[in-house]
């Protein structure tokens, strides 16, 4: 087994994983919520890309932001069925929705696009590179490429930027900032929007690289899941720090050991990291998305 190509599957694996997290590592900085349903609209995001670029015959480019669109959609209505639970922060209740969500989406899935499994071939797969005797796509560096400007972005957006402000005076206190005269409502929206668009694209980017089943979407919550805690609640840094540390994880556990154990490996992981240091990776990172 190369290690070279193990280790170039971990960070091209770890870039997926972490952009995958990002959208429920926002919303539970700033709304302090869970999604669900979060792995389904991964897995309808990827779907429509399909769709897009086999049925309409769009450009790959242009069917990554006909995904992006559905998950800000999906995103919209889900937060619109769910808002006063959002407000009085009825976790159960919103933890039951957002399965229910996410069942139907898997529903909708089968009867739309069928149960059989789909491929997304897109010009960027055929386009390969050796690199010190491994092999690596040129779909493969648009993960890690696009990854890594989505994680800059944000945070100097949550950093710098009247957003980052807004979203923080949200996360610590909602009744507080609606009285300082924050439409607080729009901000979950917007999360929640948020959450969709950045799913459907990490679906768009990473979908070719596996076949697109409707049952795809549960092990994208696993590993969304075990992001968010490795990497701190909330924290941005600690999501990218967390996913690419498990996806090299996983490769080099899946290719040296075996693949059937690695997300039981993972979730050992979890228990080491949260016993020694129960904030996760945060990098001291505080609330609010930072």
């Amino acid at each position: 087994m190369n290690l070279v190509q193990q280790l170039i599957n971990g960070i091209v694996l770890g870039h997926a994983y972490a952009l995958i997290a990002i959208g429920w590592t926002v919303l539970l900085g700033v709304a302090r919520l869970v999604n669900f349903g979060h792995g389904q609209i991964y897995m309808l995001a990827a779907f429509v890309t399909w769709w897009a670029t086999v049925g309409l015959g769009l450009p790959y480019p242009l069917a990554i932001l006909v995904a992006m669109l559905a998950g800000v959609l999906i995103g919209l209505v889900m937060q619109a069925a769910m808002l006063r639970l959002t407000f009085t922060q009825d976790l159960v209740s919103i933890m039951i929705v957002t399965l229910g969500f996410g069942h139907m989406m898997r529903g909708i899935a089968g009867l739309v696009f069928g149960g059989n499994p789909q491929v997304l071939e897109t010009p960027l797969s055929w386009i390969d590179f050796e690199l010190a005797g491994a092999w690596v796509t040129a779909q493969d560096l648009a993960i890690i490429l696009v990854t890594i400007l989505f994680f800059l972005l944000l945070h100097l957006t949550l950093e710098r930027g009247a957003l980052g402000r807004t979203a923080r005076m949200v996360a610590e206190d909602p009744k507080l900032a609606q009285l300082a005269g924050i439409d607080v409502r729009r901000v979950y929206f917007a999360v929640f929007a948020f959450e969709g668009a950045a799913v459907a694209l990490a679906a768009a980017l990473v979908a070719p690289r596996t076949p697109i089943l409707t049952n795809i979407g549960f092990e994208e919550v696993i590993v969304t899941f075990v992001v968010v805690v490795l990497g701190g609640i909330g924290s941005v840094a600690g999501s990218y720090v967390a996913g690419i540390g498990l996806g090299i994880f996983t490769a080099l556990f899946g290719g040296f050991v075996s693949p059937a154990y690695a997300t039981t490996a993972a979730f050992g992981v979890l228990i080491v990291v949260l016993v020694l240091r129960p904030s996760g990776l945060a990098l001291g990172a505080g609330k609010g998305g930072r």
